[in-house]
């Protein structure tokens, strides 16, 4: 390709041409320093000339000092490019764009105090690594690729992997959801899950209503597209049906507010921990359903309920309807790393949807999720699930019963599941984390997860990778911690 352009004519020397296009090249940094040269029989062939014309032109480039020979290796060149070493800046601060701009300013991994091995960090609400059975995850990998070979190794579908698919209809039957208008979209976890629904059905100015405080990474992602975010405040009691019923009331006849969608998490809400009753489930779908507000339903964490026997998700409410939007992933609870999620809802959403999928990234990883269907299909997960219930359900009565010995409060939040959420007596919590940090504990203030700067005095304690003796002595200090700030306020 290097010589595709070089165009031999009849007035001057053949090995002149030659000499002075290699020449040109280098010089343009076309040619890049050390880049390997054609030997000379095969550039004679590629240009159709005599080998000598090539060597000539060969030897004059090494006496000027362009091109150098290593005996038995080749032919190199001498790049003394003066064009490509002229520094070319540009202002990339002038042109980032306001998703951009959000992601960063929102980014908590950036702005947060770093996890550090030192540290009794009581940020993480990931799951406990030690509790995968990773034989049977590696029994799964090469079962996959016995079976399917070098297909699941290739392009894949935009929906996702059908054997999984059909896993996941059939699991959400399990939980009294009907499948038979539904159908299933395969995703990078939740965050995709949220945001290719979001960038199919929303449009800039939109309004949506969420829990206040809810998920930082929904946030995130509702200002990122520029939507309008209506709060409805969590209280001790759970989430403030009052405040919802006039907040629908007072939008519905306000000119050109369109509110599109509610984001809701049902099960151990994130960040209060907040398990809603059934009851609730039905009078908040009730609600969205007489103002016409479809629902996104965030199934986090669903399968740790180990405080009580199951409790619907809302879409099963919706059986023959198409007003909810389930957003399902295990990755709280196995395997994160693989990145897997869904959506499940109406079919003529799902065709919709897998068009945006394949247009952004094309499709999920093909093999992550033919080793998650085998891992889930084997029986494997049904076992997991009951041993990580008993676990976390043991290390959060801990948590719980620590907090209310050590730490002054003026309510606690949490029904189970990887956290607990705690509203403190008038104590700044970003003040108390500096003040922690500097005794070696961490944890997470509670405004990231507000959406009106509010929180100020509250936090979020993640335990699932603690250890008991590291959950009790952490708390301790947070609890001193707080006594201190009490004293000098």
């Amino acid at each position: 390709m290097l010589f595709s352009n070089l165009k031999l004519n009849n007035n001057e020397s053949i090995y002149i041409q030659i000499k002075n296009h290699i020449s040109s090249m280098i010089d343009k940094g076309l040619i890049s320093n050390n880049s390997k040269l054609p030997s000379t029989r095969e550039l004679s062939q590629l240009l159709n000339v005599s080998r000598n014309s090539v060597v000539l032109a060969y030897e004059e480039l090494k006496s000027e000092g362009i091109i150098y020979s290593i005996s038995g290796k080749g032919t190199f060149a001498t790049s003394q490019n003066t064009v490509l070493n002229i520094p070319w800046n540009i202002n990339w601060d002038t042109l980032e764009n306001d998703y951009s701009k959000i992601a960063n300013n929102m980014d908590i991994v950036k702005s947060e105090i770093p996890w550090r091995s030192d540290l009794i960090s009581f940020k993480s609400i990931s799951p406990n690594g030690e509790l995968f059975d990773m034989e049977e995850l590696k029994k799964s990998f090469l079962n996959r690729i016995s079976i399917e070979g070098h297909k699941i190794l290739n392009y894949g579908y935009a929906k996702g992997y059908k054997p999984l698919i059909d896993y996941l209809l059939e699991y959400m039957n399990t939980k009294g959801v009907d499948t038979s208008n539904k159908d299933i979209l395969i995703t990078n976890g939740f965050t995709e899950g949220l945001d290719l629904l979001l960038s199919s059905f929303v449009n800039k100015g939109d309004y949506i209503i969420c829990e206040n405080p809810t998920h930082n990474t929904a946030i995130k992602i509702f200002k990122a597209l520029g939507l309008n975010i209506i709060g409805i405040n969590i209280n001790k009691d759970g989430i403030d049906f009052n405040s919802l019923e006039n907040t629908l009331s007072s939008l519905k006849n306000k000119k050109n507010v369109k509110v599109k969608f509610s984001y809701i998490t049902p099960s151990y809400h994130n960040p209060t921990g907040i398990v809603m009753s059934p009851e609730n489930r039905y009078r908040f779908y009730n609600l969205m359903k007489k103002y016409n507000i479809a629902i996104i339903e965030d199934g986090f964490n669903e399968e740790l309920l180990y405080s009580s026997s199951h409790i619907f998700p809302m879409c099963s409410l919706d059986n023959l309807s198409n007003g909810v939007i389930y957003i399902g992933s295990f990755s709280k609870i196995l395997f994160p790393g693989l990145r897997i999620g869904w959506i499940l809802c109406d079919k003529n959403i799902i065709y919709k949807l897998e068009s945006v999928k394949r247009c952004k990234t094309i499709h999920v990883s093909f093999l992550d999720q033919g080793i998650l269907y085998d891992y889930l299909s084997n029986g494997g997960f049904e076992k997991y699930v009951k041993k990580i219930r008993k676990f976390y359900g043991d290390k959060f009565n801990f948590a719980y019963k620590c907090i209310n010995k050590y730490i002054p409060n003026e309510y606690i939040l949490g029904d189970g599941g990887l956290h607990i959420f705690i509203k403190l007596k008038n104590i700044n919590s970003r003040l108390l984390l500096s003040k922690c940090h500097e005794k070696g504990v961490i944890f997470m203030p509670g405004d990231v997860f507000y959406i009106d700067n509010n929180g100020y005095d509250t936090l979020r304690l993640g335990f699932s990778r603690l250890s008991f003796d590291d959950i009790k002595k952490g708390i301790k200090i947070i609890g001193e911690t707080i006594k201190e700030l009490a004293v000098e306020i």
